[in-house]
């Protein structure tokens, strides 16, 4: 089976080359195959040095595509990703790498060979492994879950891990009925509504490391945000027709 990652980018000059490098070096290790994948960089809105770099990437590694995205947003970055794609998986995972690559592994024998529809990374699982990863984050981050559990119903154990992969066939259903967000949010709908849709959902534990950058997010302003799309998908729910 043929699969795209999209890497989500902002104003990410700093690490850029040396990341993807290692993406590219990892994944072309396993996969030999030129025609069987692709990275997609989705520059959404940066105003530093990254389109740049990441162009010129695109034009040294044949494998790497280069997608601008004016407006800023993961969830936006992603959604034009995957609607642009032709192939039979698509998904994401953080510049930062944080999610250990041989995951990747899994997740592409979960979808292509066990037939599951979608794959996330879990660092709330008892068998996840998390490196660094500061007690105030630890704690929203299982708080979040609790409330997610609890206000939409639903049974997984990480809604925000930046490492989720699906049957691109399925993203318009997805789309169709919640994950529509421009921003974090988006992820946390893909399993939210994947969930409501019965889809056989594949939960794997991560080995992740902490990127010191992701402790400087504002925790209450973003769980606001959050807050305030947990009602708006739940409102949608209610105007299914299934």
């Amino acid at each position: 089976m043929t699969f795209d990652i999209t890497v989500p980018v902002l104003d990410e000059e700093a690490t850029l080359r040396a990341q993807i490098r290692e993406l590219h070096t990892f994944v072309k290790q396993h996969f030999t195959d030129p025609e069987q994948w692709r990275i997609v960089i989705a520059d959404n809105g940066s105003t530093d040095a990254t389109p740049e770099l990441a162009k010129a990437l695109s034009e040294e590694l044949a494998e790497v595509t280069f997608l601008q995205v004016p407006k800023k947003g993961v969830g936006i970055a992603l959604k034009t990703s995957w609607t642009k794609s032709n192939a039979d998986i698509v998904g994401y995972m953080d510049l930062d790498l944080a999610t250990d690559l041989s995951h990747f592994l899994e997740a592409y024998r979960a979808i292509a060979l066990e037939d599951f529809d979608l794959v996330y990374g879990t660092r709330l699982h008892p068998k996840a492994k998390v490196i660094n990863r500061p007690l105030k984050r630890e704690i929203s981050s299982r708080g979040f879950n609790l409330i997610l559990k609890g206000y939409l119903g639903v049974n997984f154990s990480d809604g925000m891990c930046g490492f989720k992969f699906l049957k691109r066939q399925l993203f318009p259903s997805l789309f169709k009925y919640g994950a529509q967000n421009d921003g974090w949010f988006f992820s946390t709908e893909l399993l939210t509504v994947a969930e409501w849709l019965d889809y056989r959902i594949y939960e794997l534990p991560v080995k992740w490391t902490d990127d010191p950058q992701s402790s400087k997010v504002q925790i209450i302003p973003l769980a606001k945000k959050y807050l305030r799309a947990m009602q708006e998908l739940k409102q949608q729910k209610r105007k299914w027709d299934l």
